[in-house]
């Protein structure tokens, strides 16, 4: 039980301004981004340094407390929630917000945890180099958060995850120790990988109070181009062919269903279907150039898609003529989330599967899921280039209570379409975390060995179980 002895405790070390305590003020930080998770605090710690931070953990342990580390709270697996019997305190890093460097001539910049991504977007853009990695929430998530997720995005094909793009990290552990580890160096062979350990670890094994990211050239002039097939599986084969024409200047790759861009054009105003055709599916490319003395990206990408419809793969095409239509095509991907909300309740999952057997997922997952549950509708869409697509159950049309149908159907709907995707040997989690959404669902299809990997790596971080309890691990009734 914490009580208000222990807030004073926290008081006395934060000052005011670094403890929330008024039930109005924390309460919308006990709730997760989809609002199916809900949880108590008696406070919310906010320090404004690594050493406060420091300090409030080695305070916590020394009264047995347990911290649930918060960013910008857009997680979508209830990751950040604090458990429900208020046994836990919120140790906000959104204070934490300084760029400490950005340094255009090493493609680095060092950022605290609370740096939201969009602000990190501009400062990068001021420099004349961007930050690589992008998503809905970005003028709200943070980069604490993004690390300790392994974010992906949009242009995961191009440049990976944020594993690939974190050169360095500082993070309290579980005693309070500072781990320094933002030196951006190439080679360092001693021993395990900390840096990695933590990537990912969403907060379970330590607090991440600031990393060290790569950057890259900003972007000289880009092409941006919607194009009409008829197959996932012809989806798969227009990237491999711009893969072998363009190279490595392929930025963005996505796919969805025609019904799906129905959703956005039927919800979104202002939004018009990029070509005059109905096709079954499409697809959203970018290639993006730095140096302008680069034959023209328009040029190239006209001419794989040229190629593309010689080789019967694309039905119709538009490449976008100026940035206003370029932004408009990716509107549209930018608001397939919220469109399909609008639709009604549904399960939304973030899996991925071996590129080469997604097209033939995408179509047979979805028909095997409409037929074992009647009248629910199935679709997905997303990144095809990197193997991860958003896949959506829908609740049968006319469902006015969309809790209770969850609760009625989810257990078995999600057990179904996470043991296709582990049939197909894919990951129930692409790119959202576990938290404690899937956290059941890894102990019942994780293999021994991971899971006891797992949870050694808890045990040694974390022996008390003071970090993000209820999170990722599995509980042992759920191995």
């Amino acid at each position: 039980m914490i009580e208000q002895q222990h807030i004073d405790r926290f008081i006395a070390l934060l000052g005011p301004k670094g403890v929330t305590t008024d039930p109005d003020d924390v309460r919308p930080w006990t709730s997760d981004w989809r609002d199916r998770y809900h949880g108590a605090a008696a406070a919310i710690l906010s320090p404004a340094s690594t050493q406060e931070v420091a300090a409030t953990v080695a305070l916590a342990a020394d009264l047995d407390i347990a911290l649930v580390p918060q960013g910008g709270n857009t997680s979508m697996v209830g990751g950040a929630t604090p458990p429900a019997d208020g046994s836990a305190l919120i140790l906000s890093l959104r204070r934490m917000n300084r760029i400490r460097s950005l340094r255009a001539d090493d493609n680095l910049a060092v950022c605290e945890a609370g740096v939201i991504l969009s602000v990190l977007h501009d400062a990068a853009e001021d420099a004349g180099r961007r930050f690589p990695l992008s998503l809905g929430a970005k003028g709200s998530a943070t980069i604490g958060g993004l690390v300790s997720t392994n974010a992906g995005g949009t242009q995961v094909l191009r440049h990976g995850t944020m594993r690939a793009l974190v050169e360095g990290i500082e993070a309290v552990l579980p005693d309070g120790s500072i781990f320094d580890g933002l030196d951006a160096l190439k080679k360092d062979n001693r021993g395990y990988d900390i840096k990695q350990l933590l990537i990912g670890a969403e907060g379970t094994l330590g607090v991440v109070t600031a990393a060290a990211l790569r950057l890259v050239p900003a972007i000289a002039a880009r092409a941006v181009g919607w194009v009409g097939v008829q197959t996932p599986a012809d989806a798969l084969a227009l990237l491999r062919l711009t893969e072998t024409m363009l190279g490595d200047s392929v930025e963005g790759f996505e796919v969805l269903a025609d019904e799906t861009l129905g959703f956005v054009l039927g919800h979104i105003p202002g939004t018009r279907a990029p070509i005059e055709t109905r096709t079954p599916w499409h697809v959203l490319v970018e290639i993006d150039h730095a140096d302008l003395s680069d034959p023209s990206p328009a040029e190239r990408l006209e001419g794989a898609l040229a190629e593309a419809f010689e080789r019967g793969i694309a039905i119709d095409a538009a490449i976008a003529t100026n940035e206003a239509q370029a932004d408009a095509f990716w509107r549209i991907r930018e608001s397939l989330s919220e469109s399909e909300r609008a639709q009604g309740p549904a399960l939304q999952y973030d899996i991925s599967v071996p590129v080469a057997k997604m097209p033939a997922f995408m179509i047979e997952a979805a028909a095997a899921a409409q037929a074992r549950f009647p009248g629910t509708t199935a679709s997905s869409f997303g990144h095809l280039g990197d193997g991860n697509v958003h896949f959506h159950v829908r609740a049968p049309k006319g469902t006015s209570d969309g809790p209770a149908w969850i609760a009625a159907e989810g257990q078995a709907i999600n057990a179904f379409v996470h043991d296709a995707v582990v049939a197909a040997g894919g990951s129930i989690s692409a790119e959202h975390g576990i938290g404690q959404m899937k956290r059941a669902e890894l102990g019942r299809l994780a293999s021994p060995a991971r899971i006891a990997a797992l949870c050694a790596i808890k045990a040694a971080f974390d022996p008390r179980g003071l970090f993000n309890p209820g999170k990722l691990i599995p509980l042992p009734d759920e191995i």
